[in-house]
């Protein structure tokens, strides 16, 4: 059986739910996959409206929904309202684009026989992909990446059955979104969810599934992955993992500003994001080691989600502890609470260290590294592995040098003068980033991860009747498309 556990005392909460079995597992697959035939056929308009609807009624539960994940999170109110709210949020987006319609990327090329060879009449679009989603749940956020989260919104746009395997901090939460999404679907089994470890295991490794979603570690990321290889059919494999996020602070800086920021950014949800800034480099200098050591011993930890967590943030805290130890808040009550802690090393030290130092510690804890002049960094910028975000403070754009440009080799989103804690919802966002950070170049967030569920099709010399409405000479929806090379909105 499984059980939540509230990380303030570490008790169970809610009923105990039995583990998915493998027979369960194939009937739920099998149900979505049926279910996924009609909601293909489902035209972008009538899914857009699904979706709202979907949005509409997780609004209408937040009162119910925050207390549940509550109980299993320690989260909060304030967080988990705006969480559901953001969950929602992702939702109405996806309407929005699958109205839009240029998500389905439609090219025509017409016949030209005067080209040397002479060229058929080509037309191109992408398409839902034919089978079942599989999205395994992250535990640091029990909506927005989760049940209902991203991947399964996007998914379900793309006009994709889902499959969850819900995630063991929070069983209850789980149960209660997957009902919620399926009664307002028009097709109830396009979402199902499981339980358990082993049930993780028969979902990835089904031949009804078609592609694969992940939110977590990189040990967890890896054995997804070593399942999905030994499949005979072999599919794509969507993972966010880990990141530190570097944070490069420029001479100009202000120290204040940059002190504060980064106390809030490092313990926002006990330092639980994918996002959190787990490695500064700034200049040396007493002003700003003095501000940033006030800022964070001015904070309080907190209970994490879970003891598995806890103890690896512990462990992470150790393998620090060969650092000079910075500041700390104030310990955490509850359970599984634990405290903020940054550590601090010179340039050389810390290059010395790598690339062991600089693995993600996943909590409130952070590696200030001093560094001389901003030339110094390049060779040790050049070192990290791929991170979410990469962020730059200061007031002199031209002070950023080379900087920059590494960076940007480094991170999916650069950020200036502001904190990576916090991705917008929104039809530009990046989310995602070279290895470790992630496991291909796609986005996790914003309209663009529907790219991940479309495979394309292009049509040669195909009868006006049989082509899509996409793909039509008169463009019957509307839809923004490249005809003969340009583009035509």
């Amino acid at each position: 059986m499984i059980y939540g556990h509230d990380p303030r005392t570490g008790e169970t909460v809610g009923a105990a739910l039995p583990e998915t079995d493998s027979a369960g597992v194939d009937l739920i697959v099998s149900a979505a996959a049926a279910a996924g035939a009609a909601w293909r056929a489902t035209p972008a308009a009538e899914r857009a409206t699904a979706l709202e609807a979907v949005a509409d009624a997780l609004t209408a539960h937040v009162d119910e929904l925050w207390q549940l994940a509550d109980q299993e999170t320690a989260l909060g109110e304030g967080r988990l309202r705006g969480e559901v709210a953001r969950t929602a949020g992702q939702f109405r987006l996806f309407a929005q684009v699958l109205r839009d319609g240029g998500y389905v990327e439609a090219i025509i090329d017409h016949a030209d026989a005067s080209l040397t060879p002479p060229r058929p009449d080509v037309r191109r679009m992408k398409h839902a992909l034919p089978g079942v989603v599989a999205v395994f749940a992250a535990s640091n956020f029990p909506f927005a990446f989760s049940v209902a989260g991203g991947d399964t919104a996007s998914a379900l746009a793309a006009g994709c059955p889902v499959v969850v395997k819900a995630h063991p901090g929070h069983p209850n939460t789980s149960e209660r979104v997957a009902k919620i999404v399926r009664d307002a679907l028009p097709y109830p089994d396009l979402l199902g969810l499981v339980q358990g470890m082993q049930a993780g295991i028969d979902l990835v490794q089904h031949p009804a599934v078609v592609a694969a979603g992940f939110t977590g570690s990189v040990a967890g990321g890896k054995a997804i992955q070593r399942l999905i290889d030994e499949r005979e059919v072999p599919i794509p494999f969507y993972g966010e993992l880990g990141s530190v996020n570097p944070v490069v602070v420029l001479p100009s800086a202000p120290a204040k500003d940059v002190a504060t920021g980064f106390a809030g950014s490092l313990t926002l949800g006990v330092g639980q994001f994918c996002t959190n800034p787990g490695l500064m480099f700034v200049p040396e200098g007493d002003e700003l080691r003095k501000a940033l050591a006030e800022a964070v011993e001015g904070t309080s930890g907190g209970p994490m989600l879970a003891e598995r967590i806890r103890d690896g943030y512990l462990g992470g805290v150790e393998r620090l502890g060969e650092l000079q130890l910075l500041a700390e808040g104030k310990p955490g009550e509850g359970s599984w609470a634990v405290t903020p802690k940054v550590f601090t090393a010179d340039l050389d030290t810390f290059e010395e260290k790598l690339p062991r130092i600089a693995e993600e510690c996943f909590g409130p804890a952070s590696i200030v590294v001093t560094y001389r002049e901003v030339s110094d960094l390049r060779p040790v910028l050049e070192r990290l592995e791929g991170s979410l975000t990469a962020t730059v403070h200061g007031t002199d754009p031209e002070e950023a040098g080379e900087v920059v440009e590494v960076l940007g080799r480094k991170a999916g989103r650069l950020i200036w003068n502001g904190w990576p804690t916090g991705v917008a919802v929104c039809w530009a966002m990046q989310h995602g980033g070279p290895w470790p950070a992630a496991t291909t170049t796609s986005t996790s967030v914003g309209a663009t991860a529907i790219d991940r569920w479309l495979a394309p099709t292009a049509y040669q010399d195909w009868p006006e009747a049989l082509l899509p409405d996409e793909l039509k000479d008169d463009n019957p929806l509307s839809v923004p498309r490249r005809v003969d090379g340009r583009l035509q909105v």
